[in-house]
Protein backbone atom coordinates (compact mmCIF):
# COMPACT_ATOMS: atom_id res chain seq x y z
CA UNK A 1 0.00 0.00 0.00
CA UNK A 2 1.22 3.46 -0.72
CA UNK A 3 0.25 6.62 0.69
CA UNK A 4 -2.70 8.15 0.63
CA UNK A 5 -4.63 4.88 1.38
CA UNK A 6 -7.62 6.01 3.62
CA UNK A 7 -9.66 3.28 5.86
CA UNK A 8 -6.36 0.63 5.75
CA UNK A 9 -3.74 0.05 8.40
CA UNK A 10 -0.37 0.82 5.91
CA UNK A 11 2.62 -0.79 7.40
CA UNK A 12 5.81 0.96 7.14
CA UNK A 13 8.19 0.34 9.68
CA UNK A 14 8.53 -3.04 11.84
CA UNK A 15 6.88 -1.47 14.70
CA UNK A 16 4.99 1.69 13.04
CA UNK A 17 1.72 1.82 10.70
CA UNK A 18 -0.77 4.60 10.06
CA UNK A 19 -4.22 4.79 10.05
CA UNK A 20 -5.06 7.82 7.84
CA UNK A 21 -7.77 9.40 8.96
CA UNK A 22 -10.49 10.92 5.67
CA UNK A 23 -10.39 14.56 6.53
CA UNK A 24 -8.23 16.29 3.94
CA UNK A 25 -8.19 20.42 3.95
CA UNK A 26 -5.62 23.19 3.35
CA UNK A 27 -4.25 22.49 6.80
CA UNK A 28 -4.45 18.68 6.95
CA UNK A 29 -3.23 18.00 3.50
CA UNK A 30 -4.38 14.53 2.98
CA UNK A 31 -5.72 13.85 6.75
CA UNK A 32 -4.60 13.16 10.17
CA UNK A 33 -2.10 10.54 10.05
CA UNK A 34 -2.92 7.98 13.40
CA UNK A 35 -0.17 5.91 14.42
CA UNK A 36 0.03 2.51 15.40
CA UNK A 37 2.69 1.32 17.24
CA UNK A 38 3.55 -2.11 18.53
CA UNK A 39 6.97 -4.22 18.97
CA UNK A 40 7.03 -7.67 17.61
CA UNK A 41 5.06 -10.25 19.61
CA UNK A 42 3.30 -7.92 21.48
CA UNK A 43 -0.35 -7.72 21.61
CA UNK A 44 -0.44 -4.37 22.98
CA UNK A 45 -0.91 -1.46 20.80
CA UNK A 46 0.25 2.23 21.27
CA UNK A 47 -1.61 5.13 19.23
CA UNK A 48 -0.11 8.13 18.40
CA UNK A 49 -3.23 11.14 17.44
CA UNK A 50 -6.59 9.69 17.40
CA UNK A 51 -7.23 12.21 14.90
CA UNK A 52 -10.52 14.33 15.06
CA UNK A 53 -13.99 14.49 16.83
CA UNK A 54 -16.04 14.22 13.76
CA UNK A 55 -14.73 11.19 12.03
CA UNK A 56 -16.45 8.10 14.22
CA UNK A 57 -16.18 6.01 11.63
CA UNK A 58 -12.12 6.29 11.81
CA UNK A 59 -11.86 5.93 15.60
CA UNK A 60 -13.81 2.85 15.35
CA UNK A 61 -11.85 1.28 12.48
CA UNK A 62 -9.00 2.50 15.03
CA UNK A 63 -10.44 0.59 17.99
CA UNK A 64 -10.96 -2.57 16.33
CA UNK A 65 -7.43 -3.10 15.38
CA UNK A 66 -6.73 -4.63 19.19
CA UNK A 67 -5.83 -3.71 22.49
CA UNK A 68 -5.05 -0.16 22.70
CA UNK A 69 -3.49 0.84 26.12
CA UNK A 70 -1.65 3.99 25.51
CA UNK A 71 -2.60 7.31 23.85
CA UNK A 72 0.07 9.68 23.21
CA UNK A 73 -0.61 12.77 22.05
CA UNK A 74 1.92 14.77 19.93
CA UNK A 75 -0.27 18.82 20.18
CA UNK A 76 -3.06 20.11 20.93
CA UNK A 77 -4.86 21.04 17.34
CA UNK A 78 -8.09 19.41 17.25
CA UNK A 79 -7.56 17.53 13.94
CA UNK A 80 -5.05 15.43 16.30
CA UNK A 81 -7.15 15.20 19.34
CA UNK A 82 -10.49 15.78 19.13
CA UNK A 83 -11.24 11.61 19.17
CA UNK A 84 -9.67 11.24 22.58
CA UNK A 85 -13.09 10.82 24.36
CA UNK A 86 -14.59 8.48 21.62
CA UNK A 87 -11.48 6.14 21.36
CA UNK A 88 -11.28 6.28 25.42
CA UNK A 89 -15.24 5.03 25.11
CA UNK A 90 -14.45 2.01 23.25
CA UNK A 91 -10.53 1.51 24.22
CA UNK A 92 -10.06 2.51 27.93
CA UNK A 93 -6.92 3.25 26.81
CA UNK A 94 -4.68 5.95 29.13
CA UNK A 95 -4.01 9.18 27.13
CA UNK A 96 -0.84 11.21 27.98
CA UNK A 97 -0.02 14.61 26.65
CA UNK A 98 1.92 17.76 27.49
CA UNK A 99 -1.87 19.48 28.37
CA UNK A 100 -3.53 18.66 31.65
CA UNK A 101 -6.83 18.91 29.04
CA UNK A 102 -5.72 16.03 27.77
CA UNK A 103 -5.00 13.88 29.95
CA UNK A 104 -7.24 10.52 30.43
CA UNK A 105 -6.73 8.12 33.42
CA UNK A 106 -3.40 7.68 35.37
CA UNK A 107 -0.83 8.00 33.08
CA UNK A 108 0.51 11.95 33.86
CA UNK A 109 1.77 14.63 32.08
CA UNK A 110 4.55 13.74 29.18
CA UNK A 111 8.12 15.04 29.75
CA UNK A 112 10.97 15.79 27.54
CA UNK A 113 13.77 13.07 27.43
CA UNK A 114 11.11 10.41 29.23
CA UNK A 115 11.09 6.60 28.12
CA UNK A 116 8.24 5.05 27.48
CA UNK A 117 8.26 0.68 27.53
CA UNK A 118 4.76 0.12 26.32
CA UNK A 119 3.81 -2.49 23.35
CA UNK A 120 6.88 -4.38 23.29
CA UNK A 121 8.83 -1.01 22.71
CA UNK A 122 10.98 1.86 24.04
CA UNK A 123 9.47 5.45 22.81
CA UNK A 124 11.69 8.05 23.99
CA UNK A 125 9.75 11.80 23.98
CA UNK A 126 10.60 14.92 22.89
CA UNK A 127 9.93 18.56 23.00
CA UNK A 128 9.83 19.80 19.88
CA UNK A 129 8.03 23.08 19.98
CA UNK A 130 7.63 25.72 17.57
CA UNK A 131 4.86 24.58 15.36
CA UNK A 132 2.62 24.91 18.87
CA UNK A 133 4.03 25.16 22.72
CA UNK A 134 3.32 21.93 23.43
CA UNK A 135 4.79 20.17 20.26
CA UNK A 136 5.92 16.72 21.02
CA UNK A 137 8.10 14.34 18.36
CA UNK A 138 8.66 10.59 19.55
CA UNK A 139 11.31 8.47 18.74
CA UNK A 140 11.56 4.74 18.29
CA UNK A 141 14.62 2.52 16.75
CA UNK A 142 14.35 3.35 13.20
CA UNK A 143 12.51 6.58 13.00
CA UNK A 144 10.54 9.36 14.10
CA UNK A 145 7.60 10.86 14.41
CA UNK A 146 7.40 14.18 13.67
CA UNK A 147 3.56 15.09 13.69
CA UNK A 148 3.12 18.55 12.28
CA UNK A 149 6.70 19.45 13.34
CA UNK A 150 8.25 17.89 9.98
CA UNK A 151 5.27 17.21 6.74
CA UNK A 152 5.43 14.76 4.81
CA UNK A 153 5.57 17.64 2.03
CA UNK A 154 4.97 21.53 1.76
CA UNK A 155 5.95 23.50 5.07
CA UNK A 156 4.95 23.72 8.76
CA UNK A 157 2.75 26.44 9.46
CA UNK A 158 3.67 28.35 12.85
CA UNK A 159 0.71 28.93 15.27
CA UNK A 160 -0.20 32.02 15.27
CA UNK A 161 -1.62 31.88 19.32
CA UNK A 162 1.61 30.42 21.08
CA UNK A 163 3.82 29.35 18.28
CA UNK A 164 8.02 30.82 18.11
CA UNK A 165 9.88 30.51 14.87
CA UNK A 166 12.92 30.40 17.01
CA UNK A 167 11.58 27.69 19.21
CA UNK A 168 11.24 25.67 15.60
CA UNK A 169 14.54 26.46 14.36
CA UNK A 170 15.59 24.99 17.39
CA UNK A 171 13.82 22.04 17.15
CA UNK A 172 14.33 21.69 13.46
CA UNK A 173 18.17 21.61 14.63
CA UNK A 174 17.28 19.02 17.11
CA UNK A 175 16.09 16.45 14.91
CA UNK A 176 18.50 16.72 12.44
CA UNK A 177 20.69 15.63 15.35
CA UNK A 178 19.02 12.38 15.61
CA UNK A 179 20.41 11.22 12.64
CA UNK A 180 19.77 9.19 9.58
CA UNK A 181 16.24 7.95 10.65
CA UNK A 182 12.81 7.54 8.90
CA UNK A 183 10.30 10.63 8.99
CA UNK A 184 6.30 9.56 10.02
CA UNK A 185 5.00 12.62 10.05
CA UNK A 186 1.52 13.86 11.59
CA UNK A 187 -0.02 14.82 7.67
CA UNK A 188 1.30 13.05 4.54
CA UNK A 189 3.81 10.42 3.71
CA UNK A 190 6.41 9.16 5.41
CA UNK A 191 9.43 10.46 4.35
CA UNK A 192 13.34 7.80 4.24
CA UNK A 193 15.93 10.50 5.87
CA UNK A 194 15.26 12.73 8.51
CA UNK A 195 18.57 14.59 7.96
CA UNK A 196 18.08 15.65 4.63
CA UNK A 197 14.25 16.81 5.80
CA UNK A 198 15.67 18.80 8.28
CA UNK A 199 18.01 19.97 6.46
CA UNK A 200 15.49 21.19 4.01
CA UNK A 201 12.64 23.11 6.46
CA UNK A 202 15.85 25.06 7.67
CA UNK A 203 17.12 26.32 4.71
CA UNK A 204 13.50 26.97 3.32
CA UNK A 205 13.12 29.03 6.88
CA UNK A 206 16.50 31.17 6.42
CA UNK A 207 15.44 31.97 2.54
CA UNK A 208 12.31 33.21 4.02
CA UNK A 209 14.02 35.50 6.72
CA UNK A 210 16.25 36.58 3.68
CA UNK A 211 13.36 37.47 2.27
CA UNK A 212 11.62 38.95 4.62
CA UNK A 213 14.70 41.49 5.25
CA UNK A 214 14.84 42.09 1.97
CA UNK A 215 10.39 42.82 2.48
CA UNK A 216 11.88 45.37 5.14
CA UNK A 217 14.16 47.39 3.27
CA UNK A 218 11.31 47.64 0.08
CA UNK A 219 8.50 48.59 2.70
CA UNK A 220 9.88 50.00 5.62
CA UNK A 221 10.72 48.25 8.80
CA UNK A 222 7.09 48.61 10.22
CA UNK A 223 5.79 46.93 7.60
CA UNK A 224 2.34 44.53 8.38
CA UNK A 225 2.78 40.61 7.71
CA UNK A 226 -0.15 41.24 5.59
CA UNK A 227 1.94 43.72 3.28
CA UNK A 228 5.02 41.47 3.56
CA UNK A 229 2.35 38.23 2.29
CA UNK A 230 1.99 40.17 -0.97
CA UNK A 231 5.51 41.21 -1.47
CA UNK A 232 7.21 37.87 -0.85
CA UNK A 233 4.62 35.06 -1.35
CA UNK A 234 3.96 35.70 -5.05
CA UNK A 235 5.26 32.17 -5.45
CA UNK A 236 2.17 30.64 -3.25
CA UNK A 237 -1.48 30.35 -4.15
CA UNK A 238 -3.43 33.39 -2.59
CA UNK A 239 -6.26 31.31 -0.73
CA UNK A 240 -3.10 30.75 1.18
CA UNK A 241 -1.86 33.59 1.86
CA UNK A 242 -3.84 34.00 5.17
CA UNK A 243 -2.27 31.05 6.75
CA UNK A 244 0.94 32.50 5.14
CA UNK A 245 0.54 35.43 7.41
CA UNK A 246 0.56 33.66 10.96
CA UNK A 247 4.04 32.55 9.54
CA UNK A 248 5.11 35.85 8.44
CA UNK A 249 4.19 37.34 12.23
CA UNK A 250 5.80 34.77 13.60
CA UNK A 251 9.59 35.77 11.38
CA UNK A 252 8.86 39.37 11.95
CA UNK A 253 8.56 38.62 15.76
CA UNK A 254 12.16 36.80 14.95
CA UNK A 255 13.60 39.60 12.99
CA UNK A 256 12.84 42.17 15.58
CA UNK A 257 13.36 40.68 18.88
Amino acid sequence: MEHPAYGLLRPVTETASVLLCDNPGRMTLDGTNTWVLRGPGSDEMVVVDPGPDDRDEHIERLAALGRITLVLISHRHEDHTGGIDRLVDLTGAVVRAVGSGFQRGMGGPLVDGEVIDAAGLRITVMATPGHTADSLSFLLDDAVLTADTVLGRGTTVIDKEDGALGDYLESLRRLRGLGHRTVLPGHGPDLDDLVAVADAYLAHRHDRLDQIRGALRDLGDDATARSVVEHVYTDVDEKLWDVAEWSVQAQLDYLRR
